[in-house]
């Protein structure tokens, strides 16, 4: 999850919303990620599915089945339905996502993947926290 928040903090210097992804597979980092919806001109370029891009093209197959997803923050709809698509064999978010997180509809991951939440929750909500507040300033 710390190499996640380092891309959330890259997201964050680059003015994007701070949300950073790492997918690991045997024990070994194989795609790192980072919000770019804004440099892209892309409503799709969220950390998770760049991620998995990045993860697919390194393993040469679209089913991430022994990767986990580390996430700063709770995935979207769009992201966990991605992830169920990838059959991940785990989940694991920082921060919860109580107005735009997949939970909020039920759960969208394969019945497979493993999920776990709240790795580092206090330090990916407070970057979370302090981007909005600069935007609002």
């Amino acid at each position: 999850m710390q190499q996640a928040y380092v891309q959330a903090q890259q997201a964050f210097a680059e003015g994007e919303v701070p949300i950073g992804a790492v997918i690991v597979s045997n024990n070994r980092v194989i795609a790192k990620a980072y919000n770019q919806t804004e440099k892209l001109n892309d409503v799709t370029a969220h950390a998770e599915m760049l991620a998995f891009t990045a993860a697919s093209e390194y393993l040469g197959n679209k089913y991430l089945h022994d990767c986990t997803l580390y996430v700063t923050v709770e995935p979207c709809i769009m992201c966990a339905g991605a992830s169920y698509w990838a059959q991940l064999k785990r989940v694991v978010f920082g921060a919860p996502e109580p107005k735009r997180g997949y939970r909020r509809v039920g759960n969208l991951l394969h019945p497979k993947t493993e999920m776990v939440s709240g790795i580092m929750a206090q330090e990916c909500a407070g970057l979370m926290a302090s981007f909005f507040a600069a935007k609002r300033n």
